[in-house]
């Protein structure tokens, strides 16, 4: 089991709001494994407790239909190796505790031992209105040359701190910056009611790949005739843009009421091109006011963060850090420092 070790790591604290019955625990099992988190923030002693007090096989067949045998699964899984190891760690576990085997368990193992990996695979969220946003991501974390085809933590906060405040986005019209693989905006669209939504990014790869995860999530593309229930009404684009080259006119005819990014303060070499952008935007009108203006970031470089803030007070835009998302509706790491900041001429 030494390449279980690869997905485990050390617990970290990630969590969802659900602990405590036995639906949590199953609904703790789905959340987690539909976003592939590591196999050591499961919550395995709850489980291995389960397993010894009652009849194993109810609770074995409600963790394989909340996961593997998901419907969801089927359409999006995750990676053929994540699910390897989650159904070898079950079942490892599963054997420690009771001694008759359940060949559903094994089963499944066996399909997932026949399958072939790729080098996208499928992360999917659940929203608390019970649907999904589901993404294909790329299996390595740098791809490309990019690191924008997969999801970051700060991306997943601020659509936790917007889905608070729907109040935000509701009838607006949205541009996101930096939009990567679309987690934000996904949920955003179909959470929200924004009138209109601007996916944007510059790398050709990722453009590619978040147009096919607006498509995979059912929202229509601006021109497009076919939408989904949940997201009808949302006027939807995706957009190349690059920060050093856009103009103040290309910025004005997006007409937006609200800018966002998640995890654009990254790289000090892009840190000027990124202010240059937000002084633009911070001087259109729209209605005869200005955007507002929302960045969300994790905070791994204090000092290109530090500069980040620097560069922006050097021009007159000011900074209001505001309070994060209160409940945990998706998972990841929470002892990441992640600040959302407002910016305001």
């Amino acid at each position: 089991m030494n390449n279980t070790k690869e997905l485990q790591g050390e617990t970290e604290s990630i969590s969802v709001s659900c602990a405590g019955d036995e639906h949590d625990l199953f609904t703790t099992f789905q959340v987690s494994f539909f976003a592939m988190c590591r196999l050591g923030s499961f919550p395995w002693s709850e489980f291995e407790g389960k397993l010894k007090s009652s009849d194993s096989s109810p609770v074995l067949q409600e963790i394989l239909k909340k996961t593997v045998c998901h419907p969801v699964c089927r359409r999006n899984p995750p990676s053929v190796k994540y699910r390897r190891l989650f159904l070898q760690e079950i079942i490892k576990r599963h054997e420690a505790t009771v001694t008759e085997p359940m060949d559903e368990l094994y089963d499944a193992l066996a399909e997932v031992l026949g399958a072939e990996e790729g080098k996208v695979c499928h992360k999917n969220y659940l929203l608390p209105s019970g649907d999904f946003v589901s993404l294909t991501e790329s299996v390595a974390v740098i791809s490309e040359g990019t690191t924008g085809l997969v999801t970051w933590e700060a991306a997943l906060c601020l659509a936790e701190w917007a889905l608070e405040l729907p109040q935000v986005f509701k009838d607006r019209s949205v541009l996101e910056l930096g939009s990567g693989v679309g987690l934000t905006g996904i949920a955003l669209c179909k959470s929200c009611s924004p009138k209109r939504y601007t996916f944007s990014d510059c790398h050709p790869t990722v453009l590619q790949q978040l147009q096919s995860n607006v498509e995979l999530n059912g929202l229509a593309l601006r021109g497009s005739s076919v939408a989904d229930s949940s997201s009808a009404g949302v006027g939807v684009a995706v957009e190349g843009l690059d920060w050093a080259a856009v103009s103040e006119e290309q910025l004005q005819d997006l007409q937006a009421d609200v800018v966002i990014a998640s995890d654009v303060v990254y790289d000090p070499e892009i840190v000027c091109c990124l202010v240059g952008l937000l002084s633009k935007l911070l001087s259109c009108t729209v209605k005869d006011s200005i955007p507002e203006v929302y960045i969300s970031s994790t905070i791994r470089n204090p000092e290109t963060y530090s500069l980040f803030k620097t560069e922006l007070g050097k021009i007159g835009i000011r900074q209001q850090p505001i309070p994060g998302p209160s409940k945990q509706v998706f998972p990841y790491n929470r002892a990441l420092k992640i600040e959302i900041m407002k910016l305001y001429l």
